[in-house]
């Protein structure tokens, strides 16, 4: 589906933010990944993750004009052998 509607994917993956990186860190992170993302000259982005990290790239991304998606999915939860199995499938992109 992504391919169809924004050409070709490119997976980079999420890095590890322990709790306790300070916003120095955390920031230098933030301009580390916004240039691997723009050496793609991305169509669009789909990130989503650790919240801080995810806002601080959004707004760096859509400042340089690139639009950035979010995933919505729907949760279905089943119990099976007395376990709880969740699912989650994906319903659409939804634009930051």
């Amino acid at each position: 589906m992504a391919e169809q509607q924004f050409g070709r994917v490119a997976d980079l993956p999420f890095p590890n933010i322990p709790p306790h990186k300070g916003n120095e860190e955390l920031a230098q992170l933030v301009n580390e990944y916004f240039q691997k993302i723009q050496s793609f000259r991305p169509t669009a982005v789909h990130l989503m993750g650790e919240m801080t990290f995810t806002f601080a790239l959004v707004q760096k991304l859509k400042a340089a004009g690139t639009l950035c998606l979010a995933s919505t999915t729907e949760r279905l939860v089943q119990e099976k052998g007395g376990k709880k199995v969740v699912e989650f499938r994906f319903v659409q992109f939804r634009p930051y």
